[in-house]
């Protein structure tokens, strides 16, 4: 229960941290007001309360004001950042998420149509990473400096060194284009189309992630294949699989556990680009359109969403942690 109470305490203590840089960062750089209200922003609402400005249309110039003041209010920006921090938090503990400056539309409805897709895309890819690396690990430990490790050793390099935005466009030439076995664009409608479409997305990101794990299985597994314990079932004479399955697999995942937590950034990171490349609505495009727009609610709530999901995936990696190895729990 110790452990579990620390890694809670740490979820929620890199949560608000995260968050409070993030809604600090989008309100010190640039002036929210400017996005609600546009030009009208700019105006001198002070010197015309007094009277003493320039401009003649003193009528239509008071009206903007009042415009001005009435979003000030709506957004609490006429609050001290820490208080609207505060507030932000507080809406977004009951799921209120803002409203974007954009189409004032509710960013929840946002997340809930843009948010699926880049999870189906993300899920499809670390399946697709493990599906490959852990044979292709197993495999190279087990044929240890012979030519097919040797062979992987370049093909994971190869794979580790291409950018993601090129290894999607060479993909998307390869399998969409020239052999037509995959759609070279996202295709909504149901569940098994969408699927369809976004097995080569999940490629372009897998790929790379596979090569990954595989070098870091393979060398622990090599390691571990060292060890006293496996020398001891070789002596009972189990089978090679068997004991590579049974007894060397286990407790040579934790490198690739590791990876497998800090790997969502990364995932997220690229998962920018190959939206773009093959037409996938999802929050890595929202993003990247809210950014360009200065749209500070989506943007915020996105962040928000990407902290919960990576801070929740290497708790849960931390719960693993303690399975794989109890002494762990201990620590």
């Amino acid at each position: 229960m110790r452990f579990l109470a620390r890694r809670l305490l740490l979820l929620v203590a890199v949560l608000l941290a995260v968050t409070f840089c993030g809604f600090s960062a989008m309100n010190l750089l640039g002036d929210p007001l400017t996005n609600v209200v546009g030009v009208l922003a700019e105006l001198d609402c002070d010197a015309i309360a007094a009277g003493t400005a320039p401009d003649t249309t003193v009528d239509a110039a008071s009206s903007d004001c009042d415009t001005v003041a009435a979003a000030r209010a709506q957004y609490h920006l006429d609050r001290a950042v820490p208080m609207r921090y505060l507030l932000w938090l507080g809406d977004l503990a009951i799921g209120d998420f803002g409203t974007s400056f954009q189409n004032d539309q509710p960013v929840s409805a946002v997340l809930r149509e843009k948010l699926p897709e880049t999870l189906l895309l993300l899920v499809m890819a670390q399946i697709v990473s493990l599906g490959i690396a852990v044979p292709w690990g197993v495999i190279a430990a087990y044929k240890a400096n012979r030519a097919f490790d040797r062979g992987s050793t370049v093909a994971s390099f190869g794979l580790l060194s291409v950018p993601n935005f090129a290894l999607g466009v060479i993909l998307l030439y390869l399998l969409a284009l020239r052999w037509q076995i995959f759609p070279s664009a996202y295709e909504s409608g149901d569940f098994t189309s969408r699927l369809f479409s976004l097995i080569l997305p999940a490629l372009t990101l897998g790929l790379p992630l596979a090569a990954s794990y595989q070098r870091l299985l393979r060398t622990d597994l090599i390691t571990t294949l060292q060890e006293d314990y496996v020398h001891m079932a070789r002596a009972k004479g189990l089978p090679p699989m068997r004991i590579m399955f049974r007894h060397a697999l286990r407790p040579s995942m934790f490198s690739v556990v590791t990876v497998f937590g800090v790997s969502t950034g990364t995932l997220i990171g690229g998962s920018l680009i190959v939206e773009r490349i093959f037409g996938i609505p999802g929050i890595g495009r929202e993003i990247v359109t809210a950014v360009v727009r200065d749209d500070f609610p989506v943007v915020l709530a996105i962040v928000m969403v990407v902290a919960i999901a990576f801070v929740v995936l290497n708790f849960l990696v931390d719960l693993l942690y303690s399975w794989l190895d109890p002494r762990v729990r201990t620590s």
